[in-house]
Order: C-alpha cells, then structure tokens, then sequence
C-alpha cells in the first residue's frame, strides 16, 4: 500500500511578510511533496496532441468541468497501443504528477495509455440511466406538453449544420411566421456539455421563448455522449421550458431522450 504525502511544512518563525519565503524555497517544497505522491490512473478526454522528438505532449480535459491537466508520454509508449489515440477520444492514463520548479508548473508524466473501451462507456451509461430513473427523472408525470403555438422557439444545434436547417425549415413550412431564438454550439469534443447548458440557461431565461429543441444529426455512441451527461441531464430536468430532445437517427437514444419532454425521432421529425 502507498504512503500518502505529509502536509507541506510550516515555517513556524519565518512566515510573515519580514521573512518570506524565496521562490526557490517554495519550488523546492512542492517539488519535494509532488514527488512522494504516487502513480495514479487518470481519466479523461484528449483536447489536444503535439508529438516532439520521441516524446507526445497532451492535454487531458475532465469531460464535466473545465479543469485539464498537461501530460507527457514518449512516443514508444503512445505507440505501444491497439490503436491511434486521437483529439477527442476518452483515455486512462497511468501517470506520476511531476512539478517543474523553473517554471512552476505541474504536470502528468504518463507510464502508459488506454481508451476508454465502448463496453465501459455503454456499462457506465447503463449505471447512470438506473440511477436517473430512480430519482423519477424519466417519469412521464414530470414532462410538460409542448404549446401548440409558440410565439418562438429555441433551437440549440450545431453551427449552420443540418440539424438547423432541417428544424428551421419544416417548422417554417408548416407555420412561415415561426420566430426562433437560435444558439450554435459544438455538438461533440470537450466543450461540448458546458456549451449545451450554456445556450440552455439563456434561452430557459427568455419568457417568449416557449419551447426549446436541442438537434444534432446521428453519429457513434462517443459522437452523441454529450448528451448522456449528467451535468446536462440534470440542467434539462431543472429547465422551466419544455425541452425537446432531436438527437440523430430513430436508432439512437442518448439519455437526453428519456429526460425531454419530448423526443423526436430525427431533427426534421
């Protein structure tokens, strides 16, 4: 078993502004402390990838929150697995954190690196949508009937995508006066969620805005997996508007389906 690193020492004497520490000093105690800490498994989404020389620099994002670590791995071990890890693709990475006391700056140096497998991301989907369920966040008591008449919409879709033409044009076929509140956002990758509830929250603070339609065209199980995150989950659930869920082809059902208010099986549907 591991020993977890003890606190940082305190300078009991030489603490206050007429004796402050040099910058070396501070350097060299979390250096020191960074060092004691233990290889770790770290899981995150690659937002960027840059080889140099017999070593690979990446960024690792957390997928729910916008936090990222810098990490290190040579090109050998990069290139010891199955596959080609790409920007976007959800990894583990076995690493030890390092601290860099010229620049001061902390930093993942990576053993080696895993994808995420689909089994596991499908495992980890399952747990989340029993999980939701029994909260009732999928029962049919809670979703709201759309209005028949909106005076606008909000449409929340990729930037001149597909998905907003198909909406905007069928709607405007039925009804040419239709007005929509649209936002672009990216659909897929790192910034995804977080632009999602963003455009949400805004468009759920427009009292003309009656009904809100979230769109994007189909794609694999990681091309739709910002929407089966809990964070935008839960924000669709809280939102005062009636929400509606057009997310790719009949075939796919990411979560956000069973917690709209109402699905439609393609945007154009």
């Amino acid at each position: 078993m591991s020993s977890q690193p003890s606190p940082l020492p305190e300078r009991a004497a030489d603490t206050s502004a007429d004796h402050p520490w040099p910058v070396r000093l501070l350097s060299l105690k979390i250096g020191e402390y960074i060092e004691k800490m233990s290889v770790v498994w770290v899981e995150g989404q690659v937002v960027q990838l840059d080889r140099r020389a017999g070593t690979a620099y990446l960024t690792l994002r957390d997928v729910d929150v916008d936090m990222s670590f810098n990490v290190m791995i040579s090109t050998n071990a990069l290139d010891a697995m199955a596959r080609p890890v790409g920007q976007g693709e959800r990894v583990v990475v076995q690493a030890k954190p390092g601290f860099w006391g010229k620049r001061g700056t902390l930093s993942l140096e990576a053993r080696q690196i895993r994808p995420v497998g689909i089994g596991e991301l499908l495992a980890r989907l399952e747990y989340l949508k029993r999980t939701l369920a029994a909260e009732g966040l999928f029962s049919p008591e809670r979703k709201r009937p759309l209005p028949f008449l909106p005076r606008a919409v909000g449409l929340i879709t990729g930037r001149a995508s597909a998905a907003e033409r198909d909406v905007v044009e069928n709607a405007r076929r039925r009804w040419p006066g239709l007005a929509f509140e649209i936002r672009p956002v990216p659909v897929q990758g790192g910034a995804a969620v977080e632009e999602v509830c963003r455009a949400l929250a805004d468009l759920d603070a427009l009292p003309h805005v009656e009904v809100i339609v979230i769109a994007r065209g189909g794609g694999s199980v990681e091309d739709l997996l910002a929407f089966s995150n809990e964070t935008l989950l839960r924000a669709v659930a809280g939102a005062r508007t009636p929400i509606v869920s057009a997310i790719g082809h009949d075939i796919d059902t990411p979560l956000l389906d069973l917690v709209a208010d109402a699905r439609a099986s393609t945007p154009t549907h």
